[in-house]
């Protein structure tokens, strides 16, 4: 089993940590049944989905001229894959589309005449999800800052303008199934987690580890997800990377368990930070922002504990298979150094490839 989650952490060094396969919308209903759809694309998500080469990865911008050139199969792409229609499914009449850039990404505008669908109108969209059934699609539903919204996933693709905003319990749902993908997909923090848990032995330790990570990263969560401190990203993951490698070369130089969750806390506050930049991404709805954070929260934890659920008991069945004395079996410091030294290399490949690409 530890040898098992060794390949994967091998086979996740071309991974890209805290990937968010991530569009965001915003549709209004006008007076007139008229409706105008807004869907924005990050550039490189664009090329991967039309084929087309506008985004320069080197500066983190779309270059405005080849997005007039390559409009078509992008504009082509996301008609494709976006509908509105009648509660009944009758299609509303779509406009001429456009596609202008925008810093990083591109957004497609199109309008569509909704006059002889009924009461009820419906935007859909399976932009990204159509390839990632992980993706997500922030939708504003109106103009203004204060608009409501609503999250899109694989699995719920649809949203009816004219309909109330999302309940309480659904928000409560969505954002706590968000929290528990995110940690799941966050490879570096998955790696931390693992590290900093190698030398445990007893329950204890690791409960005042989590415990303290959690407080952690919950403050520095809530802070910058409400912007009262906000750190560049550029600053925080590699920040991130940097406190991997760090509690990776620890366990060969001490194994002492029972001190290590103020390290955690320390770096928690750090992580705290990534994880807030995943959850500005998505957004908070502004009619249940703490329910929207704290949901977040709670599945960031659920995810940890889950983690941890299958590391601690997959060492204490290596140390009984290892040990020389099976009524007193003791931690072996080979697989603890082996899995240290690759964790300790994935840190030092995320660190360097963070500061480059700062």
């Amino acid at each position: 089993m530890l040898l098992a989650g060794a390949i994967a952490l091998v086979a996740l060094v071309a991974a890209e940590a805290h990937q968010v396969n991530l569009s965001t919308a915003r549709v209004t209903l006008g007076d007139d049944r008229g409706v105008n759809v807004e869907v924005g694309l990050k550039g490189s998500d664009a090329d991967r989905l039309a084929g087309t080469r506008i985004f320069d990865a080197q500066h983190d911008q779309v270059d405005p001229a080849l997005v007039a050139a390559s409009a078509a199969p992008i504009i082509a792409y996301i008609t494709a894959h976006i509908a509105v229609t009648g509660a009944e499914g009758n299609a509303c009449v779509p406009g001429a589309a456009v596609l202008v850039s925008d810093g990083d990404g591109v957004i497609f505008r199109n309008h569509f005449s909704c006059r002889d669908v009924g009461d009820n109108v419906v935007y859909r969209s399976t932009v990204l999800t159509d390839i990632d059934s992980a993706a997500r699609q922030v939708v504003l539903i109106g103009e203004g800052d204060n608009a409501p919204q609503a999250l899109l996933d694989a699995t719920n693709s649809a949203v009816t303008l004219s309909a109330p905003a999302p309940s309480l319990l659904a928000t409560l749902e969505r954002y706590l199934v968000t929290g528990i993908e995110h940690i799941f997909l966050g490879y570096d923090h998955i790696a931390f987690l693992v590290a900093v848990v190698l030398w445990a032995r007893r329950l204890v330790p690791v409960i005042k580890i989590v415990t303290a990570f959690t407080i952690a990263h919950s403050i520095t969560l809530s802070l910058a997800t409400l912007n009262v401190v906000v750190i560049p990203s550029n600053i925080v993951e590699p920040a991130i990377a940097a406190s991997i490698v760090f509690v990776a070369m620890e366990n060969f130089f001490t194994r002492n368990i029972d001190d290590r969750w103020r390290i955690t806390f320390a770096f928690g506050l750090v992580h705290g930070f990534g994880f807030a930049g995943a959850l500005r991404e998505i957004g908070l709805p502004t009619n249940a922002v703490v329910t929207a954070l704290a949901a977040f929260n709670i599945g960031v934890e659920i995810g940890q504990v889950a983690i941890v659920s299958i590391v601690i008991p997959a060492l204490i069945v290596l140390d009984r298979l290892t040990a020389v004395d099976s009524a007193k079996p003791v931690r072996a410091a080979t697989p603890v150094y082996a899995l240290s030294a690759l964790i300790a290399v994935l840190g030092s490949y995320w660190f360097l490839t963070r500061v480059l690409d700062a």
